[in-house]
This record gives C-alpha cells, structure tokens and sequence, in this order.
C-alpha cells in the first residue's frame, strides 16, 4: 500500500472517528480478569478454613466472615466486564459463571455442602444481572450514537457539519499533512425561498449535497475530498492527497460542473450556480480557523469580483481584508444574540420642539464594545447582512414607539431602509406585522431611504413606496444631494421628507456659495410639497443659517446625540 493510499483512509476514517467513543484499555480486561481470580482463590480458602479463629480490628471473628465478602468482589468483577467492555465482557464473564455451576452443583450432590446451595443461586442471579446490564448498554449505546452523529451531521442534508469538518483540519494540522480547504456559496439561493419557500429550498439543497457527496465518496475529483455543509447556502470541501494547484482547480471544476446540471424539483426546473475561494495548508495559514479564513476571504473576493463562475486563489493581499471577516462574524453572532441595538436620536422642529426620532443602529460584540456603524453598515449591506439588521432595529423601535405614542400621540420615529431590506418579497407584511404587534399607528412611522434605491430598482422601489404610503406611512429622502440626483425620482416619489446630509451642513458656513446650495435644497424640497430636516448640526451658527433659509427640522448635537431607547423614553415624557 502506498503512502499516498495510506493518507486517504486515514481521512475517510476520520470522520467515523468523531461519532465513536474512545475504547477502554485492554490492560484493564486483564486487570479485571486477574482480581476474578484472585477473589476466586481467597473465597475457597476462606471457604475451607471458615472456623479457624482471627481477630479484625480488635474483633474477634472467624475466617468465615469474609467468605461472602470474596464471593461479591468476584461477582462484581465479572459485571465490571459487562459494563467496561460490553458484548466481549458479557461472553467472558457468561463462560466463567457456567463453568463454575458444575462444580458448585457436584459439591452439593456428592459431598453433601449444603452452603453450596447460595453459591449457585448467586451465579444464576449474576448472569441475570449481566443480561440486563448488556440490553441496557445497547439500547443507550444507539442512543449515544444517534446524538454523537447529529452533533457532527447536518440534520438537513446528512453532509458533516462545520464542527466535524474543523475537527478533521485540526487532525491534519496536528499531523502536518498538506490540504486544500474549498469555500464554495450559492449565488441568488435567497431568492428560491423567498420565491418558491423553504421548503423548495431545502430540497434544492439536499440535491446539490447529493451530488457532490457522491462525486467525494467515489473519487470522481482525482482526490481525495471531504464535503461539508457550514450554513444556509454555503459548503466547503476539504481537498487531501493532491499534488499541484491544479489538482484543485480540476477537483472545483468537477463539483461546479455537477452543481451546474439542472436540478429538478417538483417539475420545476432550477440552474444553480456558485463562487468558489480556497486556501492551503501550510502556504497560506497554521492553523485550522487561519484555514477557515482565508479560504472565506478567497470566496468572498470571487464574489466581488462577480461572474457566477468565479474561482479565487487565497493570496496575502486579501489579508487586507481580515478586519472585514472579523466584523462580519461579529455581526453574525449580535444578530444571533442581543448584540444589535437600536438607538434613538432626537429630531426637532426649528423652534426646539421634538418631532421625533432616528432609529440608529449599533453594534455590541461579545466583550460589550460599541463598533461604530461607519465600520460594521457597508460590511452588512456588502454581506447581504443588511436586512437582518434592519428588522432587529426596527422591531426595537416599534417597541419603543408603542409606548411612546401612548404618552404623545404625535410622535415619530423614522427607520432606515436598506435597498435589500426593500425589495424583500415580505417587506410590506413585516413592516404592518410589526407594528400591529406593537399597537403603533402606521401614521407614526417614517420610512427613510437613498437615492440609490431608485438607481438600482426605480420600478419595483417605486411600486413598494407606493404601498407604504397608502398605508399612511411617511417617507423620508435620506442623503439628499450626494448621490445622483433626478428631480424626477423625486417627483415621483411619494415622499414627504427630504433629509440634507451632514456633508452640506458641515461646510455651509465656509462660503456663500455653501449657503446657497443648502438654501437650493431647502428650496426644492418645499417646491416639491416636502418638508426638509438637515442632520449633523451641532452649532448656534449653522443652526441660524438654516432658520434663515427655511428649514423645517433639525437633527444633530447640538440638541441631541444618539441615546438608548430607555433615555429617549425621558424626551417624550
């Protein structure tokens, strides 16, 4: 046997090793053997001596007193072997009780030892409990596999999971074997469920992990591969006994070509594609989550490179964007937490009256530090994250403004809206089941969006914001004038609000021409029958110059900075 077939069944037995229990030592079979016998002989000689006088611990007795002690130290022994070592035990420990029945029985008979009668009954009573105890044992031991092969299984697709595939890379790091670690991410899948359902979705899924099963089980690839699935829409596969880059970018053709073929669910017809990033061990990282890293930063790269095709080596120029994937996870685990906040900041009207407020997301990790949302919003919108965090601020919000509205019945709170969070199919059902749930009137809610929605999508954003309206929901224009401006988007939008970013404000005082391009937008706004709040004030001086050219609201530092919901609270009471 080569050493190059070697390395391949100790992968292919690696995974059965995590869902198997470590075995007891041999030695202790022996050992557990040896003292049987050593309780054995003691037990026929305190049987033969049984009268003969001793004294124990001052006590006077007689060796007879510990004849029973030796016959239930030899039982006990024999049931240890049933419980350490279970089918083998219980042979082993069966054979010898049968073969010392004949000479308890024939003492009885011929030498007429009556005492014998016990010895009998308790051999008969040991291997009944033995019995029992080996039924027992296999019933818990098909449930203890059944538990220890779903902590390393995906219940789904029956693929390993995450955990059973790092635990192989640690295995091979740990013996120094070479490996190629594939993250591979479904391209558009979110739109099978949120088109078609889940449960589609779920059999999409079971197919594509079929496949590519199959292709690893019987070595289609040239190598020797382990597929896992890590989460939702995204698989990796472990690439071991290649020779050259080649071997690898051959081995992703063969599942990209497998994942490509169509797949056939309920006579519908689905075309799947993927991007594929991957990195190897040693060249490009020590350890197994180094692994996990780079071969994530290679796919994400591919998918920002686009082209449903994308294949992305790891190279150390993407440790750029190590910080990236590190935010990232730590907006996976505050969405899976309470690590996403929702903060409030004050809106007023001109005259210092509040008009309401901003919802504004924040971002808490594990060790309870603020990241600030300049760091973790473009990673969110870029990871496709971004809608998750949207629901979470605004759930908190529309728990807040059910209160609040209760004790001013005029109040706002405007929340932002992500171009994905829009052109979510449900968008319009989550926004009217939240604030049903929360008795808030859809009057006191203020939807915000950019200008690039209606760059991206004009059509649908047009036809959602419609919807929204109709509902008695205002909307607001967020960012007005740092995008690409159309006085056409804005005339069709239905749009109440428009918003001057802090960018203006910031130099409005530095120049008359400054003044007067804030004072053309408040202008346009009020053309447009809207009113205009500016956001990011924080002096008497800009605050005058934007009472001197009409501006409605103010948003800013100057009366106001972001503040958990339990401080806003104290505003409106």
């Amino acid at each position: 046997m080569t050493k190059e077939v070697t390395k391949r069944k100790r992968v292919k037995t690696a995974f059965k090793k995590l869902s198997q229990q470590r075995e007891v030592p041999k030695s202790l079979f022996v050992l557990i053997i040896l003292l049987y016998f050593i309780a054995t002989i003691f037990l026929k000689k305190s049987a033969r001596i049984s009268n003969q006088p001793i004294t124990f611990f001052g006590y006077p007795t007689t060796v007879g007193a510990f004849t029973g002690v030796f016959a239930y130290a030899s039982n006990v022994c024999l049931i240890f072997l049933v419980v350490f070592y279970k089918k083998i035990g219980f042979i082993t420990s069966t054979i010898i009780l049968i073969a010392s029945l004949p000479s308890l029985i024939l003492s009885i008979v011929h030498s007429g030892r009556m005492d014998n009668i016990a010895g009998v009954f308790s051999t008969v009573f040991t291997v009944g409990i033995t019995s029992l105890l080996l039924l027992n044992s296999r019933r818990v031991e098909r449930y203890q596999k059944r538990i220890q092969e779903q902590a390393v299984t995906d219940g789904l697709t029956g693929l390993p999971n995450w955990f059973a595939l790092s635990n192989l890379m640690e295995l091979l790091v740990k013996k120094g074997e070479p490996f190629a670690l594939i993250s591979a991410d479904l391209n558009d899948f979110k739109s099978i469920n949120d088109t078609m359902g889940h449960d589609i979705g779920n059999l999409v899924l079971i197919e594509i992990a079929d496949r590519w099963k199959t292709i690893a089980d019987t070595g289609l690839s040239g190598t020797d591969d382990f597929v896992a699935r890590v989460s939702g829409d995204q698989f990796a596969i472990l690439v071991h006994a290649y020779k050259t880059d080649d071997d690898i970018m051959d081995a992703i053709r063969i599942y990209r070509e497998a994942l490509e073929r169509k797949i056939t669910v309920n006579e519908c017809d689905y075309y799947m594609k993927a991007c594929f990033g991957y990195a190897e061990y040693p060249a490009d990282a020590e350890t197994a989550g180094e692994m996990s890293s780079c071969a994530d930063a290679a796919m994400h790269e591919a998918k920002r490179i686009g082209g449903a095709n994308s294949i992305v080596r790891f190279s150390p120029e993407l440790l750029e964007s190590e910080q990236t994937f590190e935010i990232e996870r730590k907006i996976r685990a505050a969405l899976e937490g309470d690590g996403i906040r929702c903060y409030l900041q004050p809106q007023y009207t001109i005259d210092h009256k509040l008009r309401g407020f901003e919802a504004l997301a924040r971002l808490v990790d594990a060790d309870g530090k603020m990241i600030s949302p300049v760091d973790f919003i473009p990673i969110a919108e870029k990871t496709g994250l971004i809608d998750q965090v949207d629901l979470k601020v605004f759930r908190q919000a529309m728990e807040f403004l059910g209160t609040a509205c209760k004790k001013n019945p005029d109040i706002l709170v405007s929340v932002n809206v992500s171009v994905r969070h829009l052109m979510k199919n449900n968008f319009i059902e989550e926004i009217k089941e939240t604030l049903v749930k929360h008795q808030v009137p859809f009057k006191n809610l203020e939807i915000e969006i950019t200008e690039s929605i209606m760059i991206d999508s004009a059509g649908k954003a047009t036809t959602t914001l419609d919807e929204v309206e109709k509902l008695g929901i205002k909307i607001a224009i967020d960012d007005f004038g740092t995008g690409y401006s159309s006085l056409s988007y804005l005339n069709d939008l239905p749009a109440s609000l428009l918003k001057i970013d802090k960018s203006f404000i910031d130099v409005m005082n530095t120049s008359d021409s400054s003044k007067k391009y804030v004072a053309a937008i408040v202008s346009i706004g009020h053309i447009l029958n809207m009113e205009v709040i500016s956001e990011g004030v924080e002096s008497e001086e800009q605050l005058e110059t934007l009472r001197s050219v009409g501006c409605d609201f103010i948003q800013g530092y100057i009366w106001g900075k972001p503040m958990p919901l339990s401080d806003a609270g104290k505003l409106v009471d």
